[in-house]
């Protein structure tokens, strides 16, 4: 990391609780160490959630979404996540492998508080497991197992500070270029030719639509 000069850097717990504060003792009292009728009953319910892990090279959170109750609560101290068609990359998936802890941050649509769940993760193609996770009529090839370690529910700040479910506050969706353009872009460093991008979108299109299971 490049550290920039003429800012002051925190580099101890100390700096940042002298400027941040400690937390009550309730926000440290509401960490459990298994899952619950709350818990569990807010992943039922939830369609989304945001799946953090790190290697030795850095980190990656990636989004993951499906009916809710897509993770599956297998007992009071594991979940299995379905690992569903994407892009091979398998960022995630490696960073796992190599580097077993993992954090969820699961949400459900119009609500703003939020469930943080972390632990140590592993990849498995056991067929009993990936059998719980089968969606329209499709097993997936791999699952994340989650062995938990810690999870609270977290205050709906964020949400009511961003009015993220506030549908007067969301953008017109043409705002921003297609996600075929601003890929090529990236790539080519100038705008493609519309023909190439118009191929683009409807390859991107066509992938989401047909490779979803």
């Amino acid at each position: 990391m490049t550290k920039p000069d003429g800012i002051n850097i925190l580099t101890d717990t100390a700096s940042l609780i002298a400027i941040n504060g400690e937390p009550s003792a309730g926000t440290t009292l509401k960490k459990i160490k298994q899952l619950e009728r709350h818990s569990r009953n807010f992943i039922a319910r939830s369609p989304f959630c945001l799946l953090a892990t790190a290697s030795n090279e850095g980190c990656d959170a990636s989004p993951r979404g499906d009916a809710p109750g897509f993770v599956y609560c297998l007992d009071d101290t594991t979940l299995l996540i379905p690992e569903r068609p994407g892009n091979r990359i398998a960022d995630s998936m490696s960073n796992i492998i190599n580097h077993s802890e993992m954090g969820l941050l699961f949400l459900i649509p119009g609500r703003d508080d939020t469930l943080r769940v972390n632990g140590h993760g592993y990849l498995t193609d056991h067929p009993p497991y990936l059998e719980l996770l089968a969606a329209r009529a499709k097993t997936p090839k791999l699952a994340i197992v989650l062995d938990i370690t810690e999870l609270y529910f977290h205050c709906p700040k964020a949400f009511i500070r961003s009015g993220l479910w506030d549908t007067s506050r969301h953008m017109p969706t043409d705002e921003l270029p297609t996600l075929g353009r601003m890929i090529l872009e990236q790539i080519n460093g100038e705008p493609p030719s519309k023909e190439l991008q118009d191929n683009i979108d409807k390859a991107l299109d066509e992938d989401s639509r047909d490779n979803l299971y």
